[in-house]
């Protein structure tokens, strides 16, 4: 990864991550399928400037899908969930 902004790539707002982020400080973005939780780390704290406590990620499964005749699968997904330290926070509007 060259750029810390090609990591990460949208912070993921629901109602169930905005309770997260309300009540305990943990973020959920949607970052690049490659990257691993060292790189994710780095890259939230580079580009939001705080500190992060820890990292846990997902890796969604892709998705069969059909249009007509044609078939398919959708994209690959990961999904980090970043708890970030006492004191630090991100206002994500």
């Amino acid at each position: 990864m060259n750029n810390y902004r090609d990591i990460i790539k949208e912070p993921i707002v629901t109602e169930k991550t905005a309770d997260l982020a309300q009540n305990h400080n943990t973020i959920v973005f949607s970052v690049d399928p490659k990257a691993n939780k060292t790189q994710i780390k780095q890259a939230v704290e580079k580009v939001f400037s705080v500190k992060v406590e820890s990292v846990n990620t997902v890796n969604a499964t892709t998705k069969k899908k059909r249009v007509g005749r044609y078939a398919g699968r959708t994209n690959k997904r990961k999904k980090a969930i970043v708890k970030l330290a006492e004191g630090s926070s991100i206002e994500l509007n």
